[in-house]
């Protein structure tokens, strides 16, 4: 190999390269400081659409609860023990109803037997 001989360097050529090397570097900087900016600014916008995401599901919950007045109008425990005891009264009725009623087939039976008293006191 080839030894390769080696330039004395002046204070203007280093003051050159510090200058060509300090902008290349304020380059790297700036295009570092972009990437960041940009990336803050992706963060922000994300934050945001959540932040949005979450009140509309606070709207959505808050329209589905109930107001003071819809608890002012739900039936209390009383009335609830009051139309208890009214289907226990429907029920009781109904009950009687099946205990007294008759039989179609007593019925028939029966309404043959005074069409035939009936005829024969014609």
């Amino acid at each position: 190999m080839k030894k390769v001989a080696k330039k004395k360097m002046s204070i203007e050529d280093l003051s050159l390269t510090i200058k060509d090397l300090s902008l290349s570097m304020n380059k790297g900087f700036r295009r570092v400081e972009n990437l960041i900016e940009k990336k803050i600014d992706g963060l922000a916008i994300s934050t945001a659409k959540g932040f949005e995401s979450v009140d509309k599901r606070f709207e959505d919950i808050e329209k589905k609860m109930a107001t003071k007045d819809d608890i002012k109008n739900m039936a209390t425990k009383t009335d609830i023990e009051g139309l208890k005891d009214q289907i226990q009264g429907v029920n009781n009725r109904i009950d009687d109803f099946v205990d007294t009623r008759v039989k179609y087939e007593d019925h028939n039976k029966l309404k043959v037997r005074v069409e035939a008293l009936e005829k024969n006191s014609k």
